[in-house]
């Protein structure tokens, strides 16, 4: 049985997302993705690129900065709760002491 995914607000988006970045696929070197980074540069999550593309609609369908804030709108939508939960906890990592210092 598959859970049906939640997403965080597009305000909350806004927030968190820094950039989409369209790479080769690591293991398909015929498919492309788009890479979600938060602001500090991490991986959030990644899509596919021809999945969004069908779904984006560009005010200029021959402009490719058109294409891609269409294909990034849609994007911003779309960002699972998950993201949200990892980010907290690496952001909790990186707030732990690295050593057991006493004052």
């Amino acid at each position: 049985m598959s859970e049906e995914v939640k997403f965080i607000p597009y305000e909350m988006a806004l927030k968190i997302v820094g950039n989409v970045i369209e790479e080769e696929h690591i293991h398909e070197p015929d498919r492309r993705i788009l890479t979600v980074y938060d602001k500090q540069g991490h991986e959030l999550c990644w899509y596919d690129a021809e999945d969004i593309l069908a779904e984006a609609v560009p005010d200029n369908p021959k402009d490719q900065d058109s294409i891609k804030r269409a294909a990034v709108e849609v994007i911003m939508h779309q960002i699972p709760e998950w993201v949200m939960e990892d980010l907290l906890k690496r952001t909790a990592k990186q707030e732990k002491p690295s050593c057991a210092c006493k004052s």
